[in-house]
C-alpha cells in the first residue's frame, strides 16, 4: 500500500499503475472512479498531471474506455474552474492578465458565431494555455455548454495521443516522451481541420453577400 500515493512524476504513476492493475480486476468500477475523480480534481483548480493521468487511463482501461473517460473528466473538471471563475475570478483575470483577458474578448466576440470551431482550435493548440481559457471564457462570455462541448471534443485528439502512450507506461521515463513529430502533426491537421467550417462559412457568406 506504500506505493498507493499521489502521483507528482512519471515513475509515481507507474508504480500507481502496477498497484491499480493488480486492483482494476475486482475492482474496476472502483479504480475507474478514482481515476476520474482525480483527474477531475487536477482539471478543477488548474494542477499540473493531467497528461499523466492520460496515459495511466490508457494503460489501465481499454482505449475507446479510456478516451472517453479522459474527455468526459477534462470537460467536467474544465467546466468546474469555469464555474470557480465565474464567481471568483473575474477581478484577477483582469488584474493579471489584463492586455491578455482583452484581446480574447475581441476574439471570441469576431467568433461569436463558430465558438465552438474556435474552442476545438485552441484545445488542439499551444497558443494559449489551458488554465487560462478555463478561467478566461465565463469572463469573456464564453457559454458553459458551448465550453463544455468544445473541450469534450477539442481535448480529444491529444488525449488520443497520450493514451495510446499508456500502453508503453513501463518504457516511458517523462510524460513528454509519448510526444513525437507524428503525432504533432496529427494535431497539427486536426487544429487545421477544425478551422475547415469557418473559412467554408465565411466564403458563403461573402458569396452570398
Amino acid at each position: 500500500m506504500q506505493q498507493v500515493k499521489f502521483p507528482w512524476d512519471i515513475e509515481d504513476y507507474k508504480q500507481l499503475g502496477r498497484v491499480l492493475d493488480r486492483y482494476k480486476d475486482r475492482y474496476f468500477f472502483e479504480v475507474m472512479l478514482a481515476v476520474a475523480v482525480t483527474y477531475i480534481f487536477l482539471q478543477t483548480f488548474a494542477i499540473p498531471g493531467s497528461i499523466s493521468l492520460s496515459i495511466l487511463s490508457g494503460f489501465l482501461f481499454p482505449f475507446p474506455l479510456a478516451l472517453i473517460l479522459v474527455c468526459f473528466c477534462s470537460a467536467t473538471g474544465a467546466s468546474l474552474c469555469y464555474v470557480l471563475s465565474y464567481f471568483l475570478g473575474r477581478r484577477l483575470v483582469y488584474k493579471y492578465f489584463p492586455e491578455r483577458a482583452s484581446q480574447w474578448s475581441c476574439t471570441v466576440n469576431r467568433h461569436r458565431g463558430n465558438l465552438i470551431n474556435y474552442l476545438l482550435f485552441l484545445r488542439m493548440t499551444p497558443f494559449l494555455p489551458n488554465w487560462f481559457i478555463n478561467i478566461a471564457s465565463p469572463i469573456i462570455g464564453v457559454p458553459l455548454f458551448t465550453f463544455w462541448i468544445g473541450t469534450f471534443v477539442g481535448v480529444a485528439p491529444p488525449s488520443f495521443v497520450a493514451i495510446q502512450a499508456g500502453q508503453t507506461l513501463y518504457k516511458l521515463s517523462a510524460p513528454g516522451d509519448a510526444w513525437s513529430w507524428t503525432s504533432v502533426v496529427v494535431l497539427a491537421v486536426f487544429a487545421v481541420l477544425s478551422l475547415v467550417p469557418v473559412m467554408f462559412q465565411k466564403r458563403l457568406k461573402e458569396a452570398v453577400e
